[in-house]
């Protein structure tokens, strides 16, 4: 029996609904006024208070003793690692500029969604941070719901990032490379080129040979882009190649989700290189050599097994 499509039902543009900005200066009450006392009374200091232009609901912002706030105690644990990226950015801006989500509890603070920001803090030798203070402390149980933003894949990562040096281009004649700290990552960029021209592109299965040749220019950001737009056409290029051996080894019968990642591995001149200083266009030259004499007919299933590890990163 065939399968039915279901109807794609489009939401209709929703009426407008919510404070004004000017509305959310509004933010009074007795309530309001003995939380910002208990607030003073706990050693912080109150900065400001408005209504949630959404659900028009008070919410003061606060800042408070580094020592009397907590995260609640049933979230997961801190990433030491995430902590630590914090830590680096929040040095090399100079500011900490995300306010965390607190209500109180027995005079002292819950963060439901701020661990690690709270914990880069600390390391950092803060002696404040700064919260939106929610009256209502049942904020603390929807920890789920508080922490819906999605990390960014790889796919949203690269269009950012290419995105960000067209707009700072006409702006500046600094060398890429003074933006490393903006850009994160060097492959972001070419990837970008990549994603732009084919959306469903496997940037997951070259960034691991991207990482090790393709580094931030020491040119102006505006000729950067034309060589990032000609590394990125290199590399579609190889990419066409690598979807036919795909192919052709699907019709061998040989089926994984790791195909892609198997084949570009295969095709990697420097995978088991120990040097640290490639040229772009050199490996780049040889992967698409590999890519063009590759023998489908020397492929085993337990070629493809042999690679093992969690699922590839998926762009999606």
């Amino acid at each position: 029996m065939a399968k039915t499509r279901k109807k794609a039902v489009r939401r209709k543009k929703p009426a407008t609904r919510g404070l004004t900005a000017t509305e959310t200066k509004a933010a009074t009450g007795s309530e309001l006024e003995q939380l910002a006392a208990d607030v003073e009374a706990d050693g912080g200091a109150v900065l400001g208070s408005y209504l949630d232009p959404w659900g028009a609901k008070p919410i003061l912002l606060v800042a408070l003793p580094i020592d009397s706030v907590e995260p609640t105690p049933y979230q997961r644990d801190a990433s030491d690692a995430h902590v630590r990226r914090l830590m680096g950015v929040v040095e090399r801006v100079g500011r900490f500029l995300d306010p965390m989500i607190v209500v109180r509890h027995d005079a002292a603070y819950w963060t439901p969604n701020g661990n690690h920001r709270l914990q880069a803090m600390r390391r950092l030798g803060a002696r404040s941070v700064v919260g939106l203070l929610v009256p209502d402390a049942d904020v603390a149980f929807k920890i789920l719901a508080l922490n819906t933003e999605k990390a960014h894949n790889l796919r949203e990562k690269s269009l950012e990032t290419v995105r960000m040096a067209r707009a700072l281009a006409p702006e500046s004649d600094r060398p890429e490379s003074d933006f490393a700290f903006e850009f994160e990552q060097a492959p972001f960029l070419t990837l970008g080129f990549c994603y732009e021209q084919r959306p469903r592109f496997s940037g997951g299965a070259y960034q691991p040979v991207l990482k090790r040749i393709d580094d931030f220019l020491d040119v102006p950001l505006s000729k950067a882009l034309r060589t990032r737009e000609g590394r990125a056409k290199k590399l579609l290029e190889i990419d066409d190649r690598v979807g036919q051996i795909v192919e052709k080894l699907k019709e061998r019968g040989l089926t994984s989700p790791y195909l892609r990642p198997f084949v570009v591995a295969r095709i990697n001149p420097i995978r088991f290189s120990k040097s640290t200083e490639f040229d772009y266009d050199d490996v780049v030259g040889r992967m698409a050599a590999a890519a063009a004499k590759f023998n489908v007919e020397k492929v085993k299933q337990n070629d493809i097994a042999k690679m093992g590890g969690p699922p590839p990163e998926t762009d999606d």
